[in-house]
């Protein structure tokens, strides 16, 4: 693979403890877990657990899943209604809950940096947070299944359904960077390929570069698993996800992980990953037949860049 990533029977070399010990051998930089859209802390105990094994010492921002009624708020707001909604005041609630976390992440860091691993909305929100409340303190941002782009104007039957949060993020945001002072690593899953409610032999063709050995890591990178993808037969399944697919990024028949298109999780200056059979949400999901990002077999193949 690519970038020299490690084989699938990778075995890190760290403590099996589930808890981290300033006294360990090897003393890994904190992870702050930020929640997507809808999830609450507690979906993600089972990947701060994981992580733990490694040797990752890991705080949740604390969000219930109540908490995004509070999103309600933008309702009020007459950019809700023209889609030009910003993300301050209406998310400061989220906003303030990751800098929690990162707070008690950085002083489990006692004075290091820290990695930021966001699922879902929680990447472009993580976005948000760095630009606001800066990022000197962080070397990696890591998404999950993150709809990092907001979706094409001008499309028939496609509404942005962030009102506008995504062209904010798009135009005020910092482009994203691989370096060795900060990286973003932005993980896409190919779980389903959604299909168009009429016409859909078209098959969507993606041209999309690996990077080889001697290209500079500051260059967009794409990196993808080897085992091969084939479309599945159209199915209501497939149609219904599509059109999921669709209100993102303007396409139907394309690759995603069952919520978030392929495209639509990869950022243009980024390492950008894909993950055959990897589900979007930890709701839903189990670690054999629809395994999602932080499922066990899943975060093997990407823990590297924690450790790094």
């Amino acid at each position: 693979m690519a970038l020299g990533l490690p084989p699938l029977n990778f075995k890190p070399q760290c403590s099996s403890t589930s808890t981290f010990s300033s006294s360990s051998s090897t003393n890994y930089r904190p992870a702050v877990i930020l929640p997507g859209l809808g999830n609450n802390t507690g979906d993600y105990k089972k990947l701060e657990f994981t992580l733990q094994e490694y040797g990752v010492p890991t705080v949740v921002a604390k969000v219930s899943r109540i908490d995004w009624l509070r999103n309600a708020a933008g309702l009020v707001d007459p950019n809700y209604w023209k889609g030009t909604l910003q993300p301050r005041p209406v998310l400061d609630w989220y906003l303030k809950r990751v800098d929690d976390a990162v707070q008690e992440a950085k002083e489990l860091a006692q004075g290091g940096k820290l990695s930021v691993i966001g699922h879902s909305a929680g990447g472009w929100l993580a976005r948000v947070y760095m630009e606001e409340f800066g990022l000197s303190h962080i070397s990696l941002l890591l998404t999950l299944g993150t709809p990092h782009l907001p979706p094409p104007k001008g499309l028939p039957g496609v509404i942005d359904q962030t009102r506008g949060l995504l062209y904010y993020v798009q135009q005020h945001c910092k482009k994203a960077v691989y370096t060795p002072e900060l990286k973003y690593v932005c993980i896409a899953g190919r779980y389903l390929q959604g299909a168009r409610f009429v016409n859909d032999s078209k098959v969507a063709v993606e041209s999309m570069a690996t990077i080889d050995d001697d290209q500079q890591v500051s260059d967009v990178a794409v990196v993808k698993n080897k085992t091969d993808s084939t479309p599945v037969s159209t199915t209501f399944q497939a149609r219904f996800v599509g059109q999921g697919y669709k209100q993102v990024c303007g396409e139907a028949d394309v690759w995603g992980d069952g919520v978030v298109p392929e495209v639509s999780a990869h950022l243009e200056g980024a390492l950008n990953i894909s993950l055959d059979g990897v589900y979007h949400s930890p709701v839903g999901s189990d670690d054999i037949s629809r395994p999602w990002y932080g499922s066990p077999a899943v975060v093997e193949q990407w823990i590297h860049h924690l450790l790094n």
